[in-house]
């Protein structure tokens, strides 16, 4: 069975126009660190989970001299990005370790940064910058329910971490534990986030690359799914990437979806997750214009793929602009189109549709 996902994704640089954009709204700014100068460690240790299993992350160490140095630069980075980037928060933070991870494209360091004042700690990370990515993340921020902290500068990302359970370690422990009424939650909010990708073209999304974020919302639990991996941003060929449910390691959220959510609703649950979709590229139509215009003069995939994605997606909609796109930034724009209008078309109440 030939693979879904490309063995290896290139990375692609920030092209001039991404870069305005990302100055323009914040995203642009001078930092104290870049990731190539964390790769100067000289030792590391693997680090292994509870059950003794290597977790691809590996602690790293750095000489005493640089040590001093590289700390108090992160903990300035943590200032830039949480608070108003002054040193008077630098006295109450520490440095309790560095991360390396030697799998996936990015190669993130992971940085664990303690209030010594009250023990809490915040991770952050520090990345290779990726277009693809940095588009992922933008549209994350507009067209979806969560809020996104990053940074750019050179060919360093810096972001927050995103909170939650890992979505192969819920499905793993904690799933059959769930009542059936919360499992029912669950299996809508699959179908919410499937449909959700796939309009925005986010591919890749495998167990390991979301978390479960729980609620406590009067007497019952609200589920939600954050995609917290951005790098398949608009770039494989093959429609079926972008919808989780073609996922093998997905296969067991499918199944219970299947078992317990009756085909109307389903449906019902598609449309919602359009609409909103709609709603926040009609919010946000501005800042996302911008953004669709310096991802459809970027180069983020190969002919191959676009032309197949292209194919795909016109057969499905029989929508002729897809077919006409030249880019996935054309694609990508023809997709969103595509569920505004459609949502104006369906809902009398909208002035003006």
């Amino acid at each position: 069975m030939k693979k879904l996902i490309s063995k290896k994704k290139p990375a692609y640089a920030i092209s001039e126009q991404l870069s305005e954009y990302l100055t323009k709204h914040g995203r642009n700014i001078k930092i104290p660190i870049y990731y190539d100068d964390l790769l100067r460690f000289q030792g590391s240790v693997t680090i292994y989970d509870s059950n003794g299993k290597d977790t691809l992350w590996i602690r790293v160490y750095y000489t005493e001299s640089e040590r001093d140095e590289i700390e108090f630069s992160l903990k300035r980075m943590y200032s830039i990005l949480h608070s108003d980037g002054s040193d008077s928060l630098l006295p109450y933070l520490n440095i309790d370790s560095i991360d390396f991870c030697t799998f996936g494209n990015t190669k993130p360091f992971r940085v664990k940064v303690r209030n010594i004042l009250n023990d809490n700690y915040i991770f952050l990370y520090i990345k290779k910058a990726d277009a693809s990515r940095i588009y992922g993340l933008e549209l994350e921020h507009m067209l979806s329910p969560n809020h996104i902290n990053f940074l750019v500068h050179g060919n360093s990302l810096i972001e927050e971490h995103i909170s939650g359970i890992p979505g192969d370690d819920f499905i793993e422990h904690f799933l059959d534990h769930c009542s059936e009424q919360d499992k029912k939650e669950i299996a809508k909010e699959f179908v919410k986030f499937n449909e959700r990708c796939f309009v925005r073209l986010l591919g890749d999304m495998r167990a390991y690359n979301y978390v479960m974020v729980l609620t406590n919302d009067f007497d019952r639990i609200q589920y939600r799914i954050r995609a917290i991996d951005f790098d398949q941003q608009s770039y494989e060929g093959n429609l079926k990437v972008y919808l989780p449910q073609f996922l093998k390691e997905n296969n067991k959220l499918v199944k219970m979806t299947l078992d317990l959510l009756q085909e109307e609703s389903i449906e019902q649950y598609k449309r919602e997750e359009r609409s909103l979709l709609a709603k926040r590229a009609n919010s946000e139509n501005e800042r996302l214009k911008e953004l669709m215009d310096c991802m459809r003069a970027d180069v983020i995939s190969s002919e191959e793929k676009i032309k197949q994605l292209q194919k795909s997606l016109f057969k499905l909609t029989g929508d002729i602009r897809f077919k006409k796109s030249k880019n996935m930034g054309e694609i990508l724009q023809s997709a969103l189109d595509f569920i505004v209008r459609n949502y104006k078309n369906e809902n009398p109440y909208i002035i003006g549709s």
